[in-house]
């Protein structure tokens, strides 16, 4: 991945972190990794567990960024989620993932807070 790329990123994630704080979430980690994968942001929103994706574009000539969402990463989201559930002993909690888009335009970010956007696979139920 090249250092814009990953700059763009990074400045992404501190982009979602501030906006997640005064959405009211309260944020339990950040870049938690398994061995499935990572997990962008892990958050408290109320009562409710959140794993957050966080997609970062300059534009969205190519699609929009929550459109990178596949269905693959979600399997592996999915299955980050349920290994920390699993070693903090949360099975039992409330939990749903979401997704944070943001496209730069004229380095002002444009972000979006997609609740709930895609549901846990059956076969993890």
């Amino acid at each position: 991945m090249s250092k814009e790329r990953l700059r763009l990123g990074k400045c992404g994630e501190e982009t979602a972190v501030e906006f997640l704080r005064e959405q009211g979430y309260k944020i339990i980690a950040r870049n938690y990794r398994s061995r499935f994968g990572e997990i962008d942001i892990i958050a408290r929103d109320k009562d409710t567990l959140c794993f957050v994706e966080v997609k970062t574009r300059h534009s969205d000539r190519f699609g929009t960024p929550e459109e990178a969402v596949t269905g693959a990463k979600q399997k592996q989201i999915a299955k980050s989620a349920l290994s920390f559930l699993k070693e903090r002993h949360l099975l039992d909690t409330k939990a749903r993932f979401d997704v944070v888009s943001i496209v730069y335009s004229k380095d002002k970010p444009k972000t979006e807070l997609i609740k709930d956007a895609f549901e846990l696979d059956a076969r993890f139920r």
